[in-house]
C-alpha cells in the first residue's frame, strides 16, 4: 500500500539543481553576443576557424588585451565567455597539429579564463557543456528546434561536420528531457511505495532513451567520418593523458606549474550518469574512476544531481520487493533501452574512430600521407582512445556489460 512523503522526506525536485523542464541539461536561449567591452573576445572567437587555416591565430590571441572579468554579470553571460576562451585556446594549443604544441597559454587570454572558469565552477578547456549545451541558436527564433533551424555560435575546423557533430549530439540532450523529468517521480514514487507512478515513469524513462538513440543515428548522416577523425578530433583534445602534451599546459599568470585537463568527452554529459545512479548501474573501478573524474567538467548544480540521486533508496531493490509484473518489465525495458542506447554507441565509435584509424595506419605503413585522405593527417597520439584519454572501445564495451548486470 502506498505511503505519503514525510516531512522529513521532502518530494525530490528538479528545481535545485538548474534543470529545465522544457531542455533538460541544456543552456535555455544563449546569449550570442557579450557587453561591447568583450569585443576584441568574440571578434577572435567568431573567426578562430578561419584564423587556424591561415596561421593567424596564436598572433590574434597575443596582441589581444587583458581584460576585466568584473564586468560579465549574469550565468549565460559567464557561459559565453567560457565558451569563447575555450575555443580560442584550443585554437591557440593546436594550431600547428600535434608536432608543434605550446607549453604556455599566454596570460591575457589564460587569466580571464581561469577566473570566468572558477565564476562558474568549469575548468579551464573546452567541455561538452560548453561545445554542446551552450553553443546554439536558432536560426528562426519561432520555429523548431531540429537540425534544418539549429546553428553554432561559435566552431572549430572541420565544416558541416562540426556543426553536425554538436548539433547531432544537441538533439540526443534533448531527446532525453522527459527521462530527466522522470526521475523526480521515480524517486518519490519508491519513496512512498506507489507501484503504479512508478511503473507509469519508467515508461516514460524507456522512450526517451529509445528517442536518444534515435537522435543520435542522425550521426550518420550530417557528420563525416573522415572529417570527425582527421579534422576535427586534435581541437577535442585535452592535455591530460595525452603523448603530444606530456607536461600538460602552463596557464601563464595564474600558476607557474603546468595543468593538466582531459578533452571533451561524451562522459561529460550529465544523461547517462543520472541513470545509472537511478537504475543503479556500478561500473568496474578503472571505468568507474574515469566517470567520476568527468564529472568535474559539469556545472557543479549538474553534478550534485548525479550524487543526489546516488543518495536516494534503490529503485532496483524496490522493483524487487515489490514483485509486480508490470513494474519489473517497465524496469527490464530501461535496462534493455539503456543497453541499446550504448551498443549503439560503440556502433558511432567504431565507424568514427576505429576504421578511420585503421586507415590512416594503413596510409602511414605506405608512407602515403596524402592530402586527398583527410585522416592521413589525423593526429597519430590518440589512435586508440577518446578525446578525453579513455582507451575507448575497451572503456565502452565494460560499461556496457555493466548496465546489462542491472537486469532482474
Amino acid at each position: 500500500m502506498a505511503t505519503t512523503i514525510t516531512d522529513s522526506q521532502k518530494p525530490f525536485s528538479l528545481d535545485p539543481y538548474h534543470v529545465s523542464e522544457e531542455f533538460g541539461f541544456i543552456l535555455p536561449s544563449p546569449l550570442a553576443e557579450l557587453p561591447p567591452y568583450y569585443q576584441p573576445w568574440m571578434d577572435i572567437a567568431q573567426h578562430v576557424t578561419e584564423l587556424i587555416y591561415s596561421h593567424m591565430l596564436r598572433s590574434h590571441i597575443l596582441k589581444m588585451p587583458l581584460l576585466n572579468t568584473q564586468f560579465l554579470e549574469s550565468h549565460r553571460e559567464l557561459r559565453l565567455a567560457h565558451l569563447a576562451l575555450s575555443v580560442m585556446t584550443m585554437g591557440y594549443v593546436w594550431q600547428e597539429g600535434e608536432d608543434d604544441t605550446v607549453k604556455m597559454l599566454p596570460r591575457n587570454l589564460a587569466i580571464p579564463y581561469c577566473e570566468v572558469s572558477q565564476r562558474l565552477g568549469l575548468p579551464p578547456i573546452l567541455t561538452h557543456a560548453d561545445a554542446v549545451l551552450a553553443n546554439w541558436k536558432k536560426r528562426d527564433p519561432q520555429g523548431l528546434f531540429d537540425m534544418e533551424n539549429l546553428e553554432l555560435l561559435v566552431t572549430l575546423p572541420g565544416g558541416d561536420s562540426v556543426r553536425g557533430f554538436f548539433m547531432v549530439t544537441l538533439l540526443v540532450e534533448l531527446a532525453a528531457v522527459p527521462a530527466i523529468k522522470s526521475i523526480p517521480l521515480v524517486i518519490n514514487g519508491v519513496q512512498c511505495g506507489d507501484v503504479e507512478t512508478v511503473t507509469r515513469a519508467l515508461e516514460e524513462f524507456s522512450q526517451a532513451m529509445q528517442g536518444m538513440t534515435d537522435a543520435l543515428k542522425l550521426m550518420h548522416v550530417y557528420v563525416k567520418p573522415e572529417v570527425f577523425y582527421g579534422i576535427m578530433r586534435i581541437y577535442l583534445s585535452g592535455w591530460k593523458d595525452n603523448s603530444s602534451m606530456p607536461a600538460g599546459l602552463v596557464y601563464e599568470g595564474v600558476q607557474a606549474e603546468p595543468m593538466e585537463y582531459s578533452g571533451g568527452s561524451a562522459a561529460q554529459s550529465s544523461l547517462l550518469h543520472c541513470f545509472d545512479e537511478l537504475l543503479g548501474v556500478k561500473h568496474e573501478a578503472k571505468s568507474g574512476a574515469f566517470l567520476t573524474r568527468m564529472r568535474n567538467y559539469m556545472p557543479p548544480s549538474h553534478k550534485r544531481l548525479i550524487q543526489d540521486i546516488s543518495l536516494q533508496p534503490s529503485l532496483r531493490g524496490f522493483v524487487q520487493q515489490q514483485a509486480c509484473g508490470g513494474l519489473t518489465e517497465s524496469f527490464q525495458l530501461c535496462v534493455t533501452k539503456l543497453l541499446a542506447l550504448r551498443s549503439y554507441h560503440i556502433n558511432v565509435v567504431s565507424r568514427f574512430i576505429t576504421v578511420p584509424a585503421a586507415r590512416a595506419r594503413q596510409l602511414r605503413n605506405q608512407g602515403n600521407i596524402s592530402q586527398e585522405e583527410t585522416v592521413s593527417r589525423a593526429p597519430t597520439a590518440l589512435e586508440e582512445t577518446g578525446t578525453g584519454g579513455s582507451g575507448i572501445m575497451s572503456f565502452l564495451k565494460t560499461v556496457r556489460d555493466r548496465t546489462r548486470d542491472v537486469s532482474i
